[in-house]
């Protein structure tokens, strides 16, 4: 037998083996899906198939990641094509803009960047009905291009008032999209499904180039993903789907069940392979998953086995409050940390909603436990994040208004909204940006003299910046960071808020170091800016990091834990509030549960307390009709009452707290020796050379023949590392490779 093929069940090795022809592989929670995908992937290579002609797409960076490593590891470092699909798609259109009516340095809008284009659309067009909230139409404009709706094909119902203002919003905001060269995120989607479908040439030549298409998490496609993985399966139909409809949790955000649960209805010669054997959990884990779940009817049945121990009951605990539930669980970890049973690593705490976290983070903090919170959203949400990035933006895509607005006066430079405004109408008036009218401001009558000066100021910066534009993205970011005065305004602060901001920035640059170290320092600025802006949840997600893990259920897909701990399974919470009276959303919240059941290897707590202060108000509970549908024999019930001790077992002395690490980059500058600027006044070397990573942006140097400067932009890493310094003698600004020069560390 092939060494690819050995070690695989009867099961996974037919799904392996399968090459040519659909293929619906039905994986169970634990199944090793992975595994059966990169062999799958691995085995194609070994049967003669170009790695070109295979393309993989799931929806998780980390994912995708995982799957190439392992691929390449199987494959002896063959490249295939594994990706995201908003990332394969952001790709596609780099290539076929025109065809969309974009250049090919577009921008990705966030969401908070296309909600503020919306409102900008909605008062042009001064709509101000009321209920017409720019989120709700934000909802129904992305409900339409998930289900491949364009501005002119939109139609309201009769007699709805809010579609006829969608009718009218949903052109303009798409009109306004195109023209700063910009998409949001239904948009790469919507954009190659229409261009697939419009151009057949374009499809034809796709799907000769991608003869094997196999697609992960295939219940969580919405149409438009449908539409792209069957567009490129017309010719070649080797489409190979791995899915699961019990675990299908985003219909909120347009997931179609029935893409997966009508695959063979679409495929009429599919193989179907199911994957029903769990390596993960106990026993009794998966008797109490099996048993929620069927109580589901859309599904496609499964019977779910492992060959793991028994295991411990599942524990089912009331607590008295929201805050008994928090120290009761914080004290069990640090019951099994202390012991030495456990690691801090072994544990996650899953919740339905992200505002159940603060109580927990608050008792683990108590206890000296150590612990993350993942959401690799945020750190791109932070308002000091989007600013320098906005700037990058603005390099890449000067037609990008919203990136420009965010920046114009970022730092305070005294250009004030008056000023943006006739700005704006004067572009309106002769078709043109908003850059191109700040540098025809001299023509804007209704300007003063002042302001004229201000917005010529903030042009010339833009073009010093433009003019480094192409170089590596940490040198880039550099020369933003020092132009701009941002870094330097966050020093001056005394505000612990603004330090804070100082050392996101300071992670910001360690992301561009990275991303440089990976393209070999020829990555383009769109292709960063791209990476930063498709983040997904778990993206933040440290593996390796010994510390307990606290997400939210859905963040939590794909993942596995020891000891998992779900809280919160009241009624309103787990089935969430807006599911109550709609059959289709109740069973999407049971696969939710589902899913966190299903995370757990041996040991699995779920909890709910009598006493919830949530939004503000302390309310007695419901507990979750999901509880009565658990099988009580398999459960250890448990009521824990106001002011009852835990067990004796739980009683231990309270470590110290957690010492914080601070960013790499400075622990690599503290551990760095320092040559004074005495050393260096005297001709002194220092006694040991500064290794050339130690050094960072801003940081304060001296040159034997230069004198004092600052560094204003870094880039390349080791040998190669360069660094850009403003001197403040007549030297001006110099650039010199670390490893080469005299250039040495000073202290402040």
């Amino acid at each position: 037998m092939h060494p690819l093929l050995e070690g695989l069940t009867d099961a996974q090795r037919e799904a392996v083996d399968h090459v040519e022809g659909p293929l619906l592989i039905l994986a169970g929670p634990g199944s090793g899906k992975t595994r059966v995908i990169t062999h799958r992937v691995a085995w194609l290579l070994h049967q003669g198939v170009p790695a070109h002609q295979i393309l993989a797409l799931t929806f998780t960076n980390k994912a995708a990641d995982e799957m190439r490593s392992r691929v390449e590891r199987l494959a002896d470092e063959q490249s295939v094509w594994l990706s995201t699909f908003h990332r394969f798609c952001a790709r596609l259109l780099r290539k076929y803009a025109p065809a969309v009516g974009l250049q090919e340095n577009y921008t990705i809008y966030d969401t908070g960047d296309s909600s503020q284009t919306l409102r900008r659309v909605i008062g042009r067009l001064r709509i101000e009905a009321a209920g017409f909230t720019p989120d709700t139409m934000a909802k129904a404009i992305s409900w339409a291009k998930n289900n491949l709706i364009t501005p002119s094909q939109y139609e309201p119902r009769p007699g709805h008032p809010f579609g006829a203002v969608v009718q009218r919003v949903y052109p303009a905001y798409q009109a306004q999209l195109l023209a700063c060269n910009a998409v949001d995120f239904d948009d790469l989607l919507l954009h190659v499904a229409t261009l697939l479908r419009d151009n057949p040439e374009i499809r034809q030549s796709l799907d000769e180039r991608y003869r094997f298409v196999l697609v992960d998490e295939y219940q969580d496609t919405n149409l438009a993903q449908y539409a792209i993985a069957r567009a490129l399966s017309i010719d070649h139909p080797n489409l190979a789907v791995t899915g699961d409809p019990d675990q299908s949790i985003y219909g909120w955000r347009g997931a179609n069940l029935n893409n997966i649960l009508e695959f063979e209805r679409d495929f009429p010669e599919v193989r179907v392979v199911r994957l029903e054997r769990n390596y993960r959990s106990t026993k009794r884990i998966l008797r109490v998953a099996s048993q929620l779940i069927a109580h589901n009817i859309r599904r496609k049945e499964k019977n779910l086995y492992t060959e793991n121990g028994e295991g411990q009951p599942v524990r089912l605990i009331r607590y008295s409050t929201h805050k008994d539930e928090a120290e009761g669980i914080a004290a069990r970890i640090a019951a099994d940390v202390h012991s030495g049973r456990r690691r801090p690593r072994d544990f996650a705490v899953f919740y339905r909603v992200n505002a159940l976290s603060r109580a927990l983070e608050f008792a683990l903090r108590d206890l000296g436990l150590p612990y993350q919170m993942v959401n690799g959203l945020e750190f791109f949400q932070r308002r000091e994040i989007k600013d320098v990035l906005a700037y990058l933006q603005l390099l890449n895509n000067p037609h990008d208004e919203i990136a420009l607005l965010r920046v114009i006066n970022t730092p305070n430079r005294g250009i004030g909204k008056t000023t943006i405004e006739r700005l704006s109408a004067y572009g309106s008036r002769h078709g043109l940006t908003l850059l191109e009218s700040a540098r025809r401001a001299r023509q804007v009558e209704s300007l003063s003299g002042r302001s004229i000066s201000l917005v010529g100021k903030f042009v010339a910066l833009f073009d010093r910046l433009a003019s480094v534009a192409g170089g590596p993205i940490e040198e880039v970011l550099g020369f933003v960071l020092s132009e701009t005065g941002y870094q330097e305004r966050l020093k001056a602060s005394k505000e612990e808020e603004d330090l804070q901001r100082l050392a996101n920035i300071e992670e910001l640059l360690t992301v561009a170091r990275e991303y440089d170290e990976r393209h070999l320092g020829e990555g383009r600025l769109e292709e960063f800016l791209e990476e930063s802006c498709l983040v997904n949840d778990t993206d933040d997600w440290e593996v390796d990091v010994d510390r307990v893990t606290l997400m939210t259920l859905h963040a939590s897909k794909g993942l596995e834990f020891p000891v998992v701990y779900l809280v919160a399974v009241e009624e309103g919470l787990l089935p969430h509030e807006r599911s109550r009276q709609i059959a289709e959303q109740l069973e999407e919240e049971r696969r939710l549960m589902f899913v966190g059941v299903t995370r757990a290897q041996e040991e699995l707590q779920i909890s709910l307390a009598e006493y919830r202060d949530f939004r503000g108000q302390r309310k007695m509970t419901v507990p979750s009709p999901f509880l009565m549908e658990l099988p009580r024999e398999e459960m250890a019930l448990q009521d824990v009452y106001l002011g009852e001790s835990l067990p004796a077992e739980s009683v231990y002395e309270t470590p110290r707290a957690p010492r914080r690490e601070p960013p790499a980059a400075a622990r690599a500058a503290l551990s760095a020796p320092l040559t004074t600027a005495a050393e260096l006044a005297n001709g002194g070397e220092p006694a040991a050379a500064v290794a050339p990573d130690a050094f960072h942006q801003d940081m304060l140097v001296r040159h034997p023949q230069y004198g004092l400067g600052r560094i204003v932009a870094l880039s390349g890493a080791g040998a190669g590392r360069k660094a850009t310094v403003d001197f403040t003698s007549t030297a001006g600004r110099k650039k010199f490779v670390l490893a080469e020069s005299p250039v040495r560390p000073v202290k402040p």
